[in-house]
Order: structure tokens, then sequence, then C-alpha cells
């Protein structure tokens, strides 16, 4: 009698971690998770080169870091591809973050005018993202999705499935920046996207 209780017991329990595993996935943002864009125009390239002042210490005998992120169109249409390289990076005060953020640049070369990262479906920063499911991920946090800088040199290549590259999107970045920041969140440099193909 005792073993049968014990049996039932455990059944319930199983059951009832099996039914919290089938849950639906969280939706964090106040319009839903992003969307996969899949009508990506093929062959358009945008680039991102890195300013050779720094932003937040410009007259840092070292320099600002070097580097750029390339971003492709898959051949598909599905998601972007980037390729990114940084060096030189600061010798504190990481792991370092890079994101997509919502405006250009301005002339001035202040990064902090670029204001939040994109994020078309008003996620929100907190809580961070969660790689596993990038989908509930602030479009334009590039690095909760895909691993912060914690190498220098640092270089990855990966695709991003929630990113456009099709003009009239939230989640177009063509005309928009990228910015590097220490792991507090102050912005180091910051660079504008440039149409380099397509």
């Amino acid at each position: 009698m005792h073993s049968k209780a014990l049996i039932s017991a455990l059944a319930a329990t199983l059951l009832a971690c099996v039914s919290a595993q089938t849950t639906t996935e969280p939706v964090t943002g106040t319009l839903g998770n992003a969307t996969v864009v899949n009508n990506n125009p093929v062959g358009v390239v945008y680039e991102a080169t890195l300013p050779t002042r720094e932003f937040f210490n410009p007259e840092d005998p070292r320099g600002n870091i070097k580097g750029s992120i390339s971003a492709t169109a898959n051949p598909n249409g599905v998601g972007v591809s980037f390729k990114v390289s940084f060096s030189n990076l600061p010798t504190s005060g990481g792991p370092f973050l890079y994101h997509l953020h919502a405006f250009p640049v301005p002339s001035d070369g202040n990064c902090t005018k670029t204001l939040g990262h994109i994020d078309p479906f008003l996620r929100g920063e907190t809580p961070p993202c969660d790689p596993t499911l990038p989908q509930t991920c602030q479009v334009g946090d590039l690095s909760g999705k895909h691993g912060h800088i914690t190498s220098d040199p640092f270089e990855v290549s990966y695709t991003d499935d929630y990113a456009s590259t099709l003009a009239g999107l939230g989640s177009f970045f063509g005309n928009r920046s990228v910015v590097l920041h220490f792991a507090n969140t102050t912005r180091i440099t910051c660079a504008n996207f440039t149409l380099v193909a397509g």
C-alpha cells in the first residue's frame, strides 16, 4: 500500500514537471516576441567601422577600439549574417557589450545621442536577455543574444533572425548605429552603418 502511494506521488510530480516544460514561451515585449525577418533583400550589405577617436576617453593614448561589424542579408532572405571584429579593447571594464541602437551617431560623435537599443517590440532591458530564447530579447541586443566581448582581439560570426536590412521595418538597422559599452553599460565608442552593397 505504501509503495502504491509513493508511485502515485512520483507520477504526479513527473506529470507536473512535464506540464511545466510544455507551457508557452515567455512573451517579454509589450508587443510580443520578436518575429523572424524573412524578406531581407538578397545581396544587401551594411557595415559600421569604428572611428579612430574614442567617445568615452578621447585622449586615451592607446586610441580607440579598432574594428567593424559587417551585416549581410542571407541568400534566402531570412535574418542577417553578422561578422564582428574588434581589437585594442580597454584593459579593464569588461566583458564588453555591443548593441544596435535606435538612432545614428550625430556628426559630433556623441554616442549618448544614439538613445536606446533597437526595440520595436517594446521589451526593455530588464530582465536581461536569455540567449536560449533570442525571440524574447531586444532586436538590437546583439551581445545579449550572441555573446559578450570577452577576448582581445574578438571575432565572431553568426546569423540573427530578427534583424532586418529592409528599410521601413522596426528591426531595420541600416540607417542606425552600433554602440560598444563597458560591462556597466557606459558607452565607449559607436559608429553608423552605411550601405556597401545592394
